[in-house]
Formats: structure tokens, C-alpha cells, sequence
């Protein structure tokens, strides 16, 4: 949007203002706990796993410089020109419309279980109270399955963590070709306090979020360092840290690597999901985020580093205790990796390890309000958006949220709740995320103009755009996360859950998820075609008519001066 066509849009009336941020620090700590959330500590161990260590690492920082970084700054500064959420930002494009609906879709998706894992961290943090930490040590109705931490009679056997978790804490089924079984009772009341917190910081607005954003952004980071240095003292850690940076060069050019990278960079920075462009649109117009974008990333990176040295530090002491040389196969892995390897190395800290749990589990607890609270949000806002001056009240709207996200994430309370994770993590938000990112930047670097989006930044900000972004935007990003697509396409297999396959109506539905995002991107643009009907000329140009700006298009929550 060019500035005299923005100086035509001041000398209408302006809009309500929307709410803001009570300064740039809110803002600033506000996307590190939406950013350095479960994404890192929860997320990032078990995928790079899955993946062999430092066969994923290499990937994941290629895929932070060139995909993670110039998505990021590229959603602050739409949602800070625009001053709304995600769907009206897209009135730059309607034509492309559709990425947006699909963002907030996968959205949904992924508040869902993550407010599940926020469960499960309630359920361990309950636990932690006790006299004794209930996976320290293996209990007899376990039987000869769980290992005493001697090698010479371990091999072949589970850690007291793993058995608690998947025992005593999810009741796990070995699959679920007969049903997913009844949820269980203790979860569920876990999951309703977990939902009741984040109703809670969703009715009182982006400014009481913005005020806990302070401890939020903090609180882990030191948690996290205490776990580090716990974890990097124990016998055989060193085992496991090489492995988590050691690569294997063949599997670099294995494509499924590659997609797990780039989508797990969208998930530690919650790119292409929408949220940064609802948090970013409650910034002031004219402040200069590129030093907030450059802080962030890189707390974000240093966070998934850490948490993965945590965690492989603790998977080399167990190779050790049980005796097994491959620490790719040391423990199942799966989404519950982080609950099995950060109690096991707690539960070896010689001094009251309860008071570590309880900070630990506390600090998995609020990065999980942190992610939550950001999904939510933006949910909330493109409701309030569509509804404008008729928008109903902020606490009806997240009652309502909370209320329906409670009943759907009971799903995952069940015994068989793992495999649905799994299956909706896939199919229903990691697959088409990547499509949909795809969409985002050809909508913004291509139909919108790469040179105008730049100069609405200067507008914006006064600063120029480097050669760096505009490449990114234009070629390397979108290019680089077609050609992830297309080979993880053509080299795609079955999903499975810990080598375990699934049934064929879970497919059925997985791919019922992931249709539901995509068909927003071909359905609302023939809907924005169809919409342009009065147009006279060819199809064609009535395709050329709905890639350009609708009039609602530029900035909302300020009122420019008409001699710009």
C-alpha cells in the first residue's frame, strides 16, 4: 500500500482503536513466552529423536536463518501495519484469503493438545508433592519390565520414569484398533483446571496477558539452567549430547528430515499460525520491531538447544544404565519423550528433587499458558474482527472457546489419547502448516508486492528493508518449503506412533483434518473470484481484480496525516 493511497484512507472516519499493548516490553516478553513455549521443551526433544540427534539439528538451524527468521518478521510487520487479526490482514490478497481460515483451523487444532499437555504437566506436578517422586525408583506391580539402574540385568527393560508415565499416568494401550478406551477421571480434572487458566487470562484481555508476560518470558529460563547443569553431570550425558549434535551426512538427504525441521521451526517460533500477526497488531504503528525480532529468535533457538542438551544428556546416562550402545533406541520416544527424560534426570538430584519437580512442572505449566493464551487469542480477535462494533462481549467469546476446547481435548485424557495426538499433530497441523506457509508468502511476496510490502515497512517503521529479506521472502523461503513438500509427497509413508501403525479409520479422519484447512485456499478463492462477477472483462481479469487490495485494506488504528 503505497503512502498516498494510505493518506486517502486517513480522510475516512478511523476505527474503535483496538486494544494495545502497555508498552513495548509487554509486547516483547509477550511473543518470547508465545515463542519459547512447549514448542521448545516439549516438542523439539522428541522430534529431534526421531529424527537421529544431529541428523535434525543441521536442518533445524538451516531451516531457523532461512525460513523462521524472515516468516517472522514478515508476520510482525503485517499484523503492525494492518492493526488486526489474521484473516483481515489478508485483505491485501483476497484471492488467497483461504491461508488465513486454514492458519486459524490449524490453530484450533493445536490449542487443543497442547492444553492436553498442559494436563499431563499438572498431573506430574501434582505428583511432585509426595515424599518420595513416584517414578524414582521401580514398584512392584510393574513387574520385571522396569530396570534398577544396574547394566549388567537392564538390557531390554524400561526406566522407572517411562513405566510411570505410561502406566500410571496415561494407562497407555499398546493400540487403538479397538477404541480409544474411557478417559481417565484425574486427567480429565486436570485438563479442566488447565482450561479454567486459560479462560481465566483470555476474559481479562491482551493487556493481563501482557502484564504476566513479565514472569511468563522468565520464570523458565531459569528452571531450564538449573535442569542443565544437572543434566550435563551425569554419567554418560557427554554420550548423548554428541549424539544430539554428531550428524549422520547420508540422512541429511532423507526429506521427511527436512520437513521435520521446518515445521518444527514453526511450532518454537508459532509462525504461519497466525498468532504473532494478533499479537503484533496490538503494537503502536510506528514502533521498530526488528531488534524484538532479532532478540526473540534467538532466545528461541538458544531454548530448543538447551532443552534438547537437557534431554539427550539424560538418554546418554540412561544408554549407561541399562546398557544399551544405541541411544537412538534407548527409550520409545513418541510426544510423551519429555516426560520421561526430565523426571528421570530430577529424580537424580541428591538434594529434595520434590522442590526441582515441582519448579520443573510449573515451568512446563505456564510455557503451556503462554502458547495457549496466544492461540487463543488469535481465535478471539478474528471473531471480534467479523463481528466488528457487534462483537459479543470478550468474556462470552472466551467462555465459549474454553467451554468447546475442554470437550474436544478429552480426546486426548483417553488411554489411546497419544495416538490421537499424534494423528492430529500430522495430519490436522504440521502437514498443512507447510502448505499454508507456502500460500502466506506467495500472497505477500508475490500477489501484494514484495517492493510495496517493503514500502509499507519504511512507512511504517523508517527503516529500509535489506536485500537479505527481500530474497527470502521472494525466492529462498517459499522455494525451500515447496521443495520439502514436494519430496516429503513423493517419499511419504504410513504414520505411525512409536513404529506402532494406526487403524484405517484413523487415516480416514486424519485426512479429513487436513482437508478441512486446505479446501479454505481453493473455496474462498473462487469465492473472491465469484465476488467479482460485476466486473467486465475476461476471467482472467476478473482473477487479476481479486489479487488486488479490497478497501478495507491498510491500517486500522491510526489516523494519518492527509498531506503525507
Amino acid at each position: 500500500m503505497t503512502q498516498l493511497e494510505i493518506s486517502k484512507k486517513s480522510e475516512k472516519p478511523a476505527e474503535k482503536p483496538a486494544e494495545q499493548w502497555g508498552n513495548g516490553l509487554e509486547f516483547l516478553f509477550s511473543c518470547i513466552s508465545l515463542s519459547v513455549g512447549l514448542g521448545n521443551i516439549w516438542r523439539f526433544p522428541y522430534i529431534a529423536f526421531q529424527n537421529g540427534g544431529g541428523t535434525f539439528v543441521i536442518p533445524y538451524l538451516i531451516a531457523l536463518l532461512v525460513i523462521g527468521r524472515p516468516v517472522y518478521y514478515l508476520e510482525i510487520s503485517l499484523g503492525q501495519f494492518t492493526g488486526r487479526g489474521v484473516v483481515k490482514a489478508f485483505d491485501m490478497a483476497p484471492l488467497l484469503k483461504g491461508v488465513a481460515l486454514g492458519q486459524v483451523l490449524a490453530t484450533a487444532a493445536s490449542i487443543t493438545y497442547y492444553s492436553s499437555i498442559m494436563a499431563l504437566t499438572l498431573r506430574f506436578w501434582l505428583a511432585s508433592f509426595g515424599s518420595e517422586l513416584p517414578w524414582s525408583r521401580c514398584w512392584e506391580s510393574w513387574g520385571t519390565d522396569c530396570h534398577d539402574g544396574n547394566a549388567q540385568n537392564s538390557s531390554g527393560k524400561m526406566s522407572p520414569a517411562q513405566l510411570y508415565f505410561e502406566r500410571e499416568i496415561l494407562h497407555e494401550v499398546p493400540n487403538i484398533d479397538n477404541g480409544l478406551s474411557l478417559p481417565n477421571w484425574q486427567l480429565v480434572a486436570c485438563l479442566a483446571i488447565a482450561w479454567l487458566v486459560i479462560g481465566g487470562v483470555l476474559i481479562r484481555g491482551i493487556k493481563s496477558s501482557g502484564k504476566a508476560a513479565y514472569f511468563l518470558g522468565v520464570f523458565p529460563y531459569v528452571v531450564l539452567l538449573i535442569l542443565l547443569l544437572r543434566a550435563v553431570t551425569l554419567p554418560g550425558a557427554i554420550d548423548g549430547i554428541i549424539y544430539f549434535f554428531k550428524p549422520q551426512w547420508r540422512e541429511l538427504l532423507n526429506p521427511l528430515v527436512w520437513y521435520a525441521a521446518v515445521t518444527q521451526v514453526f511450532f518454537s517460533l508459532a509462525i504461519c499460525f497466525g498468532t504473532l500477526i494478533t499479537y503484533a497488531s496490538y503494537n503502536n504503528f510506528n514502533r521498530n520491531v526488528y531488534n524484538d525480532i532479532v532478540i526473540i529468535t534467538t532466545m528461541d533457538s538458544c531454548s530448543s538447544i538447551i532443552a534438547g542438551c537437557i534431554t539427550f544428556g539424560i538418554l546418554g546416562n540412561l544408554a549407561r544404565e541399562t546398557g544399551n550402545p544405541d541411544i537412538g533406541s534407548v527409550v520409545k520416544g513418541g510426544a510423551g519423550l519429555a516426560f520421561i527424560s526430565y523426571p528421570e534426570a530430577i529424580a537424580k538430584f541428591e538434594y529434595v528433587p520434590q522442590m526441582f519437580a515441582v519448579l520443573f512442572f510449573l515451568m512446563l505449566f505456564v510455557l503451556g499458558i503462554g502458547s495457549t493464551v496466544g492461540m487463543g487469542s488469535c481465535i478471539l480477535r478474528v471473531i471480534r474482527d467479523q463481528f466488528g462494533l457487534r462483537s459479543p462481549p470478550i468474556w462470552k467469546l472466551a467462555s465459549g472457546l474454553t467451554v468447546l476446547g475442554f470437550s474436544v481435548s478429552i480426546v486426548y485424557m483417553t488411554p489411546g489419547g497419544q495416538f490421537i495426538l499424534n494423528l492430529v499433530d500430522f495430519y490436522g497441523v504440521s502437514f498443512t502448516a507447510l502448505i499454508l506457509a507456502i500460500g502466506e508468502l506467495v500472497a505477500v511476496a508475490w500477489i501484494y508486492g514484495v517492493n510495496r510490502f517493503c514500502e509499507d515497512i519504511k512507512f511504517m517503521m523508517g527503516i529500509e528493508t535489506g536485500w537479505y529479506w527481500r530474497l527470502c521472502w521472494r525466492f529462498i523461503t517459499p522455494g525451500l518449503m515447496t521443495a520439502v513438500l514436494i519430496y516429503m509427497l513423493l517419499d511419504m509413508s504410513a504414520l505411525e506412533y512409536k513404529g506402532v501403525g494406526y487403524p484405517t479409520l484413523a487415516h480416514v479422519f486424519g485426512c479429513f483434518l487436513a482437508t478441512l484447512g486446505l479446501i479454505q485456499l481453493p473455496g474462498w478463492a473462487i469465492y473472491a473470484i465469484y465476488k467479482k462477477r460485476g466486473h467486465n472483462g475476461s476471467f482472467w481479469q476478473r482473477i487479476r481484480a481479486a489479487c488486488k487490495p479490497s478497501d478495507t485494506w491498510g491500517p486500522a488504528n491510526v489516523q494519518l496525516d492527509a498531506t503525507i
